[in-house]
C-alpha cells in the first residue's frame, strides 16, 4: 500500500513536485529504525496463510464483540488480551530485525502459549474468579504471573523497553515499600490479585477502552487507507498551498494534519507522508533539517487532529465521562492554533531564503480532484453520527467501515476487493497489538501507584512545593509528562498523568476536561523533543539530515504545542467550557496573535530579518497572550504589533 501511494503521489497525471522517489524498501528501512511496530516476523506460504487467517479473525472478533456481545465484561476483556498475546507472539519476534523466514523459536511458542492460557483460564473461569472474593490458590497466583509476564514480554517487543523500565519501578516499589504486607509472598499475592483478577491493574478503564472503542477505530482506519484517501489529502493540500511562497512545506503540514486525522501514529504518519514531502521541500530549497522538522512536527499533530484523535483521546473521554464527540469538539481549537503556528513559521522561512511555490504545471488539476470528494464520505458520517449521538461510537465506527468499502467502488485504481478487504482487516489486527499491551502495561502502572497510595503522596508533594501557585503546577506537570514521554507511548503517559498530575490541577481549580486536556498534549510532546523524538528522527532519515538538528528545529516549529495547553487551563474558554461565543472569539484571536508573535520570534524574519531586542519583545509579547487577564492582552497585542510596525519600517527603508 505504501509503495502504491508513493508512486502515484509522485507520478500521477495530475502531476506533482518531487525528484526524489522512495522506494518501498527505503520506506520499509526507515519504519524498521525508528517504530517497533514495523518489526515484525517473516512469514511465507502456508505459515503466512494461518497467521493472516488468525489476524482477520481478530479483527472480525472485535467488530462482533463490541457490537453485539452480551457476556460479562471480565470474558469480554480477558479473551480480548489472551487473542493479543497469540496474535502479538506470532507477530513480532524477541530480537529487532530478526528477517529468519518461518521461524519462531520454541521458547516463543511456549511463552505464547502459556500467556495465551493464563488469560483464557480467566475467561474460561471468571464466574468462579469473580465469585471466589479474595481466596486464590497459588496456582491462580501463578497464572497470573505467567499472564502478566507475557504482557510485558510483548510489550517489550513491540513497544520498547523504556516502559518497561518504569512499569518495573513501580513493581519493585509495591513489592518492597508500598505495601503493609509483611510476608513477601502476601505481598505478591496480593499485588498479583490486584493487578491479573480485578478491574484495578491490567483489565482497568485503558484495556476496557481500548477492546471497546479503539480497536474499531484502528480497522476503520485501515480500510481508509485502501481508499487512497492519503493520496488525495496530498494532492489536495498541493492545490492549496501548493503555488504559494515555499508551498511544499505548506502542502506538508496541510496533508499531514489531514493524514494524522487517519493515522493516529507520529512516525508511521512522518514516513508515509514524508516520503513524498521532504524530497518536496528540498527541492523548493528548504535545509534538509528544516524540511524533516516541518514533517515530524506535522505528523506529530495528528494525534491531536480531530475527528480520530491519538488513542489517548478515547481513555480521555473515558476517565473525564464525556462522549467522545465532546472530545472531538473542544479539541478543534488547540488544534487549529497548533497548525497554524506551524504553517506561520514555515511561510516566514520561505520569504526568509526568497522560495518560490510548486509551478503551476506541476499541481494537480482542481476540476480533477475534486471529482473524488466522494472519499471524504466515511469521514463525515463519522462525525455527524457521533457528535450528533446518533448511535455508539463502535457502531459508528463499523458502518463506516461498510461505507469505505462503498466509497471505493467509484475509484478503479482503489477498489476495496475481498483481497483488499482481507488486507485491511489484517492491517487493523495487527495495528491493535502495540495499543493493546501499552493499554495493559498503564493498567499495571497506574495500579501499581494507586494501590501503594503513590499517587496521593505525588498529588500532596506537588501541591505543597507549588504552594498555591498553578503556573508552578502546571510546569512541574509539564516536565512530568514530558519526562515519561521520553520512554512511555502517548496512551500510557496519559493513563499514568490522568492518575496522579491531572487530579492536582484539578484541586488547583483547573477544570476536569481542562487538566486532562493539558497532561495529554504534553504526552505527545516526547515525539519530537530531544532526547527521544522517534518523529523527528524518523523525519531526518528521510531528509538526509542531522537527527538532533531536526529535533531542535521541530520543537521550535511546535511552539504552539507548548503555549497552547497553559492557555485553556488558565483561560477555559479556548474548549469551550463554561463561555460564550464572543468569550470564544475572543481568547482565539489573542492566542492565535500570541503564536504569531513567539513564532516569529523563533523564526527571526518578519519582512526582514529580526534584531535581538525585536525578537525579544516579539517573544514578550506572545507570552503575555497566556494569560487571560485583560492589561496583559493588551499590552501582548501592542508589543506584537508595534514589532510589526518596525519590522515594516525597516523593509521600507532597505527598499
Amino acid at each position: 500500500m505504501k509503495e502504491n501511494k508513493i508512486k502515484k503521489a509522485n507520478t500521477s497525471p495530475e502531476g506533482q513536485a518531487g525528484s526524489e522517489n522512495m522506494s518501498t524498501a527505503d520506506v520499509d528501512a526507515v519504519m524498521k529504525k525508528y517504530d517497533r511496530e514495523s518489526n515484525i516476523r517473516v512469514w511465507t506460504g502456508k505459515y503466512k496463510l494461518a497467521v493472516r487467517g488468525l489476524l482477520v479473525a481478530f479483527s472480525l472478533w472485535c467488530i462482533y464483540v463490541t457490537l453485539f456481545a452480551t457476556f460479562l465484561e471480565e470474558i469480554r476483556l480477558t479473551s480480548f488480551l489472551g487473542l493479543i498475546i497469540l496474535i502479538g507472539f506470532l507477530t513480532y519476534p524477541a530480537k529487532k530485525g530478526d528477517i529468519r523466514e518461518n521461524y519462531m523459536p520454541i521458547g516463543d511458542i511456549i511463552f505464547m502459549i502459556a500467556g495465551t492460557g493464563a488469560f483464557l483460564y480467566f475467561t474460561f473461569s471468571a464466574n468462579q474468579i469473580i465469585n471466589q472474593g479474595t481466596r486464590f490458590a497459588p496456582y491462580q497466583i501463578v497464572i497470573g504471573i505467567i499472564g502478566i509476564a507475557a504482557l510485558i514480554e510483548l510489550t517489550r517487543r513491540c513497544v520498547g523497553l523504556p516502559i518497561l523500565f518504569v512499569a518495573g519501578f513501580f513493581l519493585i516499589y509495591a513489592l518492597a515499600v508500598g505495601l503493609t504486607n509483611p510476608a513477601f509472598w502476601g505481598r505478591v499475592k496480593f499485588l498479583v490479585r490486584n493487578l491479573f483478577y480485578t478491574k484495578e491493574g491490567i483489565f482497568s478503564t485503558p484495556v476496557n477502552v481500548c477492546s471497546k472503542y479503539i480497536v474499531v477505530f484502528i480497522i476503520f482506519g485501515a480500510f481508509l487507507e485502501r481508499t487512497g484517501i492519503s493520496n488525495f489529502f496530498i494532492q489536495l493540500a498541493n492545490c492549496i498551498a501548493g503555488k504559494y511562497a515555499g508551498g511544499p512545506a505548506k502542502v506538508a503540514v496541510i496533508s499531514s494534519a489531514l493524514c494524522g486525522m487517519v493515522s493516529g501514529s507520529s512516525v508511521g504518519n512522518t514516513v508515509t507522508t514524508g516520503s513524498v514531502t521532504i524530497p518536496m521541500m528540498k527541492d523548493t530549497g528548504y535545509k534538509p533539517e528544516f524540511a524533516g522538522a516541518v514533517e515530524a512536527a506535522s505528523s506529530t499533530g495528528g494525534q491531536i487532529m480531530p475527528p480520530i484523535m491519538g488513542a489517548a483521546a478515547f481513555l480521555m473521554a473515558d476517565f473525564v465521562g464525556v462522549p467522545y464527540s465532546n472530545i472531538i469538539v473542544r479539541a478543534i481549537l488547540p488544534a487549529l492554533l497548533y497548525f497554524t503556528g506551524i504553517f506561520i513559521s514555515v511561510h516566514l522561512e520561505a520569504k526568509k531564503l526568497g522560495l518560490s511555490g510548486i509551478p503551476k504545471e506541476k499541481l494537480p488539476v482542481f476540476k480533477l480532484l475534486i471529482r473524488k470528494i466522494y472519499l471524504l464520505l466515511p469521514l463525515v458520517m463519522l462525525v455527524i453520527w457521533v457528535s450528533g449521538n446518533y448511535m455508539t461510537m463502535q457502531k459508528a465506527a463499523s458502518y463506516a467501515i461498510v461505507l469505505s468499502v462503498i466509497v471505493s467502488l467509484f475509484d478503479k485504481e482503489n477498489r476495496i476487493s475481498v483481497t483488499k478487504c482481507i488486507d485491511a482487516l489484517e492491517a487493523g489486527g495487527r495495528g491493535v497489538i502495540s495499543v493493546a499491551v501499552a493499554c495493559g502495561v498503564a493498567g499495571i502502572i497506574s495500579g501499581s501507584i494507586t494501590m501503594t497510595g503513590l499517587a496521593n503522596d505525588l498529588i500532596n508533594g506537588i501541591i505543597s512545593v507549588a504552594n498555591g501557585k498553578l503556573i508552578i503546577a502546571l510546569l512541574l506537570t509539564m516536565l512530568c509528562c514530558i519526562v515519561l514521554g521520553m520512554g512511555v507511548p502517548t496512551t500510557a503517559n496519559y493513563c499514568i498523568m490522568a492518575a496522579t498530575c491531572a487530579p492536582i490541577l484539578v484541586r488547583m481549580g483547573v477544570p476536569t476536561l481542562a487538566a486532562h486536556f493539558f497532561v495529554f498534549y504534553f504526552g505527545i510532546v516526547a515525539d519530537i523533543t530531544p532526547p527521544v523524538a522517534l518523529a523527528a528522527y524518523a523525519g531526518s532519515a528521510i531528509a538526509k539530515a542531522n537527527p538532533m538538528k531536526t529535533a531542535f528545529t521541530a520543537s521550535k516549529l511546535a511552539i504552539a504545542v507548548f503555549i497552547v495547553p497553559y492557555v485553556f487551563c488558565f483561560n477555559p474558554a479556548m474548549l469551550l467550557i463554561d463561555t460564550t461565543p464572543l468569550k470564544v472569539v475572543q481568547i482565539f484571536i489573542t492566542s492565535l496573535i500570541g503564536v504569531f508573535g513567539l513564532s516569529s520570534s523563533l523564526e527571526g524574519f518578519l519582512s526582514v530579518k529580526m534584531s535581538v531586542p525585536v525578537r525579544v519583545l516579539m517573544a514578550a509579547g506572545g507570552l503575555m497572550l497566556i494569560d487571560p487577564s485583560l492589561m496583559t492582552d493588551v499590552v501582548g497585542i501592542l508589543l506584537i504589533v508595534g514589532c510589526c510596525v518596525w519590522q515594516t519600517a525597516q523593509k521600507k527603508k532597505t527598499a
